[in-house]
């Protein structure tokens, strides 16, 4: 009688289409794939694992997340992180960042009981360095946090965000350009080194979709209370399609408090006579732009519900 296969528990720390990288709680790791056809795994997600050989596994099973993202690219949208505490939205001085994919990452996090913190970078480039402020002020208002500092200045970024850090799993993410690689490894020392690495364990050379990787803080920076960072690098937009009506208004706290006046149950807070939301926008209690966003990826999630 042949003896019964062990199970083992671990996180997924690295992700590259069907092949993941999962991490033991004795810090060795196996590269292992889901069983059957489909993948269903994100990083960040805790799974059950069956060892095969002497260092890869098979993924029987993954344990119950608190919540799961997405990316978005012209094709489709596709899971790619789970069980985040905090979303990191790293936008800088120079050059101009998106105002667009700010505010749906903004939304992405807050629908799925996410933190979110802004990480306005490159504050050494004075000159337009008030223009950001300005552009960034409507989020003070929604007491959105922002941490300004420069990733070229390692001290100060320890001290500004290891308070934030310490204990949380954050979601690293910023446009091209913004410094985004430059503060990981401000952060990470290690990173660039585990990125060869794993790219290498996970014959990434023959694939051109990006991969997700998950990072250990350095101790000194996390304060001895832990704290991991997942980077996925290259994407376009913060996938929503999949958030329903409701989640999607989730996502826009300051509408909450003006839901209740809407004379409708139903109400979509777009044309419908009593709204609360749309009475609030007329009184400047909401802003055009953040209403401007909110009917775009409405209008969005209704296209791809008939298709």
């Amino acid at each position: 009688m042949s003896a019964p296969k062990t199970e083992l528990e671990g996180r997924i720390i690295a992700a590259h289409g069907r092949h993941y990288r999962v991490e033991l709680p004795d810090g060795s790791t196996r590269q292992c794939f889901p069983r059957g056809k489909k993948a269903g795994a994100a990083v960040g997600d805790y799974v059950r694992i069956t060892p095969q050989g002497l260092d890869e596994g098979a993924i029987d099973a993954v344990l119950p997340r608190r919540n799961l993202l997405y990316r978005s690219d012209e094709m489709r949208s596709k899971q790619f992180a789970a069980n985040v505490d905090q979303l990191l939205i790293v936008v800088a001085v120079e050059p101009t960042f998106s105002d667009d994919l700010t505010g749906r990452a903004l939304a992405g996090a807050w629908s799925a009981d996410i933190v979110p913190l802004i990480v306005l970078n490159k504050t050494d480039l004075t000159d337009g360095l008030a223009a950001a402020r300005e552009r960034l002020e409507p989020l003070r208002t929604l007491d959105v946090p922002i941490v300004e500092l420069s990733a070229k200045e390692p001290q100060a970024v320890h001290e500004q965000l290891a308070p934030h850090l310490a204990g949380k799993t954050s979601l690293l993410l910023g446009q091209s350009g913004m410094g985004k690689s430059t503060l990981l490894n401000t952060l990470v020392p290690d990173a660039q080194a585990a990125t060869r690495e794993y790219s290498t364990a996970l014959d990434m050379g023959r694939h051109t979709t990006t991969s997700t990787r998950l990072y250990h803080l350095p101790r000194s920076l996390a304060r001895e209370a832990g704290g991991d960072l997942i980077d996925s690098p290259g994407f376009q937009a913060f996938g929503l399609s999949h958030l329903s009506r409701e989640e999607i208004v989730r996502g826009f706290p300051e509408f909450l408090p003006h839901i209740e006046h809407c004379r409708f149950y139903n109400c979509s807070h777009r044309h419908e006579p009593g709204c609360g939301v749309v009475a609030a926008l007329q009184n400047g209690q909401i802003t055009p732009l953040r209403y401007a966003l909110y009917q775009r990826i409405l209008e969005e999630h209704e296209t791809a519900q008939r298709y």
